[in-house]
């Protein structure tokens, strides 16, 4: 059975038609054509699919896209500032080097990204507990946990 579902993605209205069995990372990638959400396990183990659903994390792999009706999602694509700028956290996984295959990095950058607008100077412990979910077989997290502390100071100190 196919149903129509509405939901903003990142800031826009969108109407879908989606069968019950569709993950909302098939809605976005294969049907919207957002392709910065990876799937890596397809088990909710690694997080590369991570996006925000009314600003909280979820895996878009286990996500069921009728959960989605009347609801904000929110896609590394919808990071973007004017011009395709990178926004303050993307642009801190550049300058740290928190980038490495780059297949994490979207899901990555969605955690930290949901840590800092609820918690907006968070400890190096708190870092590491909303990035658990996340996976990344390159960096070695240092260079991560740094870009999230650099994303932490520049955004508290944005006018």
């Amino acid at each position: 059975m196919r149903i129509n579902i509405s939901f903003m993605l990142n800031g826009s209205e969108v109407v879908v038609e989606v069968e019950g069995h569709h993950r909302l990372i098939d809605v976005l990638r294969d049907q919207l054509g957002l392709t910065g959400t990876k799937e890596g396990c397809g088990k909710g183990e690694c997080g590369a699919c991570s996006v925000l659903v009314d600003g909280r994390a979820v895996n878009a792999c286990l996500y069921p896209a009728l959960e989605a009706e009347g609801r904000s999602v929110t896609t590394i694509e919808g990071l973007r500032g004017p011009n395709n700028e990178l926004s303050t956290v993307q642009q801190a996984f550049v300058d740290q080097g928190a980038i490495q295959c780059g297949f994490c990095t979207p899901g990555m950058i969605m955690s930290a990204k949901a840590l800092l607008d609820s918690n907006p100077d968070p400890t190096e412990e708190e870092i590491r507990s909303a990035l658990l979910g996340n996976l990344c077989r390159c960096t070695g997290y240092v260079q991560i946990v740094e870009a999230v502390r650099q994303a932490a100071v520049q955004l508290r100190d944005k006018p």
